[in-house]
């Protein structure tokens, strides 16, 4: 589905020279490189503050913390997400509330968050899933209208461009009160371990979210809140910094290799394509196909795997039917298009160092099953 390998061949003298420098400096915490990414990432994302952090998951958490949230409070999020999304609502002893989808770019729908807000409902969490982004004009005005914060997770889009009805344009993960990402191996700005930041442009924000992800400290020793210790190690960062400067490349050969995709799926009406919304860009975290009803998803998997072709189903069990939240006070309603969805999507290979050999094989077989069953 990824492959790392060939990418790292591409940069890693870049990556030898900086770990090396580290080793020789022995500053494996908090290292100049640490501020340096810090500041790269703010200027590329246009964010006044960026606080790099220990992973994806933690970013969320330590954005709940900062809001005040107590226990009860309710949290909208949808269902139909990696767990991580939702696991930090249920660990704070929040309330979810699940809400579907739109079937068409498979985000949280505005029309759904609208349906569900209560007098408890403080915070809604948009997941910009496989790389497109929330339709985040809509939702920020909702959430202005209910006096609501707004927590992006961009863990699968940054890079992506969001553009506003007056023509302004923002990066994903800037434009809700807090946004939070991943830089897990896969992801489109991805390290050699675990990564993670939270972004805000509010200054107020930034000072509460860097206390909590450093034990609470407003300075050394001096604790003044319950926080965690969630830090992005030098080394990743010396590697972030790399990627970082390369992730429009990257984002293009994406784009390039779903473009490969959509063309070679065009004529068949068993499949339906990645839908490109007009507000953003789509950077392509993932390549998800919609497979007709009459398609057994389960032989393609197998099939494809029989041809040394990987594919993925993201994500067969949607958050709100995971046997962790029956131990959890939740609501949601109807989650039609969620239900849909985690039985007939799949995912097929996407990354930065895909052939046209290797597009054209992966998709004249998923083709060549489609035509014979």
């Amino acid at each position: 589905m990824v492959d790392l390998i060939t990418q790292y061949e591409a940069i890693k003298d870049e990556v030898k020279l900086s770990i090396d420098n580290i080793l020789d400096n022995a500053q494996f915490i908090n290292g100049p490189d640490v501020h340096a990414f810090k500041e790269e990432l703010e200027s590329y994302l246009g964010a006044k503050h960026v606080i790099p952090c220990a992973n994806g998951t933690d970013a969320l958490q330590i954005a709940m913390m900062a809001l005040d949230l107590k226990p009860g409070d309710e949290v909208i999020t949808p269902s139909y997400t990696y767990i991580a999304t939702t696991e930090v609502v249920g660990l704070l002893r929040l309330k979810p509330v699940f809400v579907d989808c739109d079937p068409k770019t498979f985000n949280i729908s505005p029309e759904e968050i609208r349906k569900a807000i209560t007098p408890k409902t403080k915070a809604i969490v948009p997941v910009h899933l496989y790389g497109q982004s929330c339709d985040m004009e809509e939702i920020m005005e909702i959430a202005k209208e209910h006096n609501l914060y707004v927590i992006e997770d961009n863990a699968q889009a940054i890079g992506s461009n969001y553009t506003f009805i007056d023509g302004s344009i923002k990066k994903t993960g800037t434009i809700g009160h807090i946004g939070c990402t991943s830089f897990f191996p896969s992801k489109n700005l991805g390290g050699y371990g675990d990564g993670g930041a939270i972004c805000t442009n509010d200054d107020n924000l930034a000072v509460k979210l860097k206390m909590i992800a450093s034990h609470g400290q407003s300075k050394r020793y001096y604790h003044d809140v319950v926080g965690c210790n969630s830090r992005l190690d030098t080394i990743q960062a010396a590697i972030l910094r790399i990627k970082l400067r390369k992730l429009d490349e990257y984002i293009d050969s994406r784009r390039k290799a779903a473009a490969f995709y959509d063309q070679a799926f065009a004529n068949n009406d068993k499949i339906t394509v990645p839908y490109r919304c007009s507000k953003t860009k789509h950077v392509f975290h993932q390549y998800t196909l919609q497979l007709d009803e009459s398609i057994d998803r389960d032989a393609l998997v197998e099939y494809l795997a029989s041809k040394e072709i990987p594919s993925m189903i993201y994500y067969p069990v949607p958050a709100h039917k995971q046997k962790m939240f029956q131990q959890l006070e939740t609501r949601c309603g109807s989650l039609e298009t969620t239900d849909w969805l985690t039985s007939r999507v799949i995912s097929l290979p996407m990354h930065t160092e895909l052939s046209e050999q290797q597009l054209s094989y992966i998709s004249s077989e998923v083709l060549n099953f489609i035509e014979k069953n």
